[in-house]
This record gives structure tokens, C-alpha cells and sequence, in this order.
């Protein structure tokens, strides 16, 4: 299966889509079934929210950015955790709370009433990952005027129970997400789903790589920096335990988890 995870409306272009699209057919990488796009799944977010909803899980979360990092900062508080600010607030403060925000131009946020401090998942390098489970943004807030993107935790847990998925693949920089994401698919009644978080591909500095750093397109790779297609299969085939692939389907057939590296790689382009 395909999916295109364009739900940051302001950063997504169906241009890029396609042309990623192609990318994977000039590869030889093949999906089951129509390509599925998250920007054509708001109305099954929003019945999984107001599902949510109805069950008094949902609240608005009024706080900014740096109100959040002030308080996540406190003693008392485990790092990078939501702090619940907004949670029990009186229907009189979430009055006040959201005319000032509209007094700004502004909405609120939406965030899930976590019944749990904390849940396990489990993933294929990892084992059992049990996290500490805060208050998840499910719906974004910001200005009037502009559009109120769903959060991914939510929009990725919502298709994954439609497209019956059951096992995820992904860069080991989620990993402290899965926990989160397994016990939402809980209170919605999804099932749940198993994992393998991956080491990244890195720049020459030993940072996730991003366009800045040189991550580039099959087609600037094919036919600004000379490098066939064929190169391009072989270097996929070794990052992830394959060498000397012809195929993606070569790959895909000598593929285990078990000869998978377990450090990330780094990124120094093909040979042409």
C-alpha cells in the first residue's frame, strides 16, 4: 500500500506527491491497491474525533508554544511532557481562555484526556517500549484565518485501522512516539499494531539527513549527477542488509529483519 501523509496543508504540494509516485515506479516498487491520501481523509478524522468527543476525551488546549516549553521545564514535570495546563480548567476559565485567543485571532488546540500514565508496544529491535502517555495534540490550533491541520498521531493511527494495517516500518526517531500512537488506536477501538523502528540515513555529520544536507530526488540523482537506476537499487539494497541487489524485487526477496543493520547509515551519494 501507498499513503501519502499530506496533512500539513501549508507544506504538502500534490507535485511532490506524483513525482514521488513516479519515483517509486521507476524504482520497480509496486503497492497494493489505490494510493491513499490523508488530505482526502479529514471527515474520517474528524468522525474519530468526535467519537473521542462524545466520550468526554477531548479538550481545548489554550497555551502557546512558549507557555508549554516554560512549563514542561518545571521540576516536577518529565521532559518533553505536556504538563495538562488546560486540562481541568472550569467551563468559566476555558470561557475566558478562549476569548482571549480569539481576541488574538487565534483557536485552540484539541488534545486527548489520557486515562493512563503509561502504555507498552512492541517493536522488532527493541523489544517491549513502554512510555510515559501525556495529553497528545489530536487537532491543531493557530490563527483564524488559516487552515487547522490534524495531528499526525492521530490522522497515521486512523489509517493504519483502515488500511488493516499491522505491522509499521519506520525511522527509529518515532520510537518514543509508538507508545502514544498504540494507546490511542486503544480508546478508538483499533487494533493494535506491531513495530520496526529503523535506524536513519544520516549526513556526513551524523545528522538525520534533509534536503539542505543533499537528500535528493531519484530524477536529480538520474539525471543531473549522472547516476543510473540501477546504482540507485544496489545502494538501497545495501542500507538495508542486501547487497549487490539488481532488483526491488531481488530485495524484497532476500529482505529479513535478522541481516537488517542495526547502525544508521550515512549518505555520501551513488557511483554514476
Amino acid at each position: 500500500m501507498l499513503r501519502i501523509e499530506d496533512i500539513d496543508t501549508e507544506r504538502s504540494s500534490m507535485e511532490s506527491a506524483y513525482r514521488q509516485i513516479e519515483d517509486l515506479e521507476v524504482l520497480g516498487l509496486t503497492f497494493d491497491g489505490e494510493v491513499l491520501f490523508q488530505s482526502d481523509r479529514f471527515a474520517a478524522y474528524q468522525e474519530a474525533l468526535d467519537t473521542l468527543s462524545t466520550r468526554g476525551l477531548i479538550y481545548e488546549c489554550y497555551c502557546s508554544r512558549k507557555e508549554i516549553r516554560e512549563a514542561a521545564s518545571a521540576p516536577h514535570v518529565p521532559h518533553g511532557m505536556y504538563p495538562g495546563t488546560c486540562r481541568a480548567l472550569s467551563d468559566e476559565q476555558r470561557a475566558q481562555r478562549r476569548a482571549e485567543l480569539s481576541a488574538q485571532g487565534r483557536v485552540p488546540a484539541l488534545r486527548l484526556r489520557a486515562e493512563v500514565d503509561t502504555w507498552t508496544v512492541h517493536d522488532e529491535f527493541a523489544g517491549e517500549i513502554t512510555s510515559r502517555i501525556d495529553d497528545v495534540i489530536v487537532k491543531r490550533g493557530g490563527n483564524q484565518n488559516q487552515s487547522h491541520d490534524w495531528a499526525y498521531n492521530l490522522a497515521v493511527v486512523v489509517d493504519d485501522g483502515f488500511q488493516h494495517v499491522d505491522q509499521v516500518v519506520r525511522g527509529d526517531d518515532l520510537l518514543m512516539q509508538a507508545p502514544a500512537q498504540g494507546y490511542l488506536a486503544h480508546v478508538l477501538g483499533l487494533p493494535q499494531v506491531t513495530y520496526a523502528h529503523v535506524p536513519l540515513v544520516l549526513n556526513s555529520e551524523g545528522q538525520r539527513l534533509a534536503k539542505r544536507d543533499g537528500a535528493v530526488t531519484l530524477r536529480e540523482l538520474c539525471e543531473d549527477q549522472g547516476a543510473g537506476v540501477g546504482a540507485v537499487i544496489e545502494w538501497i539494497g545495501a542500507s538495508v542488509g542486501v547487497p549487490g541487489a539488481q532488483s526491488m524485487q531481488e530485495v524484497a526477496d532476500r529482505f529479513s529483519l535478522d541481516s537488517f543493520p542495526r547502525r544508521p547509515v550515512t549518505w555520501s551519494g551513488v557511483d554514476s
